[in-house]
């Protein structure tokens, strides 16, 4: 049973941060599903005509980002291109994220070919500076990674003497767990639903 203690903390252990997260991740999932761009806005555009509320807040994010004064769709990233980050052992670093996790390294060389994501929901949230969801408050970034089969990738990270949390289910949105790497930077791991 979910309760308040006296302060407003969630004594179930799930803070308001991950409930914002996940909730995000879900709307970003469900996104997947919604029809094309173009249709979407049309729909909310309609909507917005009628006095009712967009159908989903997909719809309701694609419409917000229709720039009204010039009658144009606004130009949007098309996804992250790289990851950069500080590393006291960078080499090292790389080699772990290749060994353990699949992550191919930028190529130093003529022919070499770079990491390629799958497509599908990813969740950009920036958290207060006093956030605990990180866990090391001096860690400032924390990556998210989906996975197909969390407890084949949990047992393989186990296996390699890696420390790895029990994972936990969210109903609607998938599991999670988490892992660190060498330097302590937090991973968090999750299999959608």
């Amino acid at each position: 049973m979910h309760t308040r203690s006296e302060n407003g903390s969630d004594e179930d252990g799930m803070s308001l941060h991950r409930r914002r997260v996940l909730q995000t991740l879900s709307y970003a999932f469900a996104a997947s599903f919604i029809p094309p761009r173009k249709s979407s806005i049309a729909a909310a555009q309609n909507a917005a005509q009628s006095g009712e509320q967009p159908a989903s807040p997909a719809s309701h994010v694609k419409a917000a980002a229709k720039n009204e004064s010039k009658g144009t769709d606004m130009e949007k990233v098309a996804g992250i291109g790289g990851l950069f980050f500080r590393a006291h052992d960078p080499k090292a670093l790389g080699n772990w994220y290749q060994q353990h996790l699949g992550i191919a390294l930028t190529p130093t060389s003529e022919g070499g070919t770079v990491w390629q994501q799958e497509a599908g929901p990813t969740s950009f949230t920036p958290f207060p500076e006093t956030t605990k969801y990180f866990g090391d408050p001096n860690k400032a970034w924390m990556v998210n990674f989906r996975v197909h089969d969390l407890d084949k990738m949990i047992a393989q990270l186990r296996n390699a003497g890696i420390e790895v949390k029990d994972p936990e289910s969210y109903p609607g949105i998938g599991r999670f767990t988490r892992v660190h790497d060498p330097e302590g930077n937090p991973i968090e791991l999750w299999q959608p639903e």
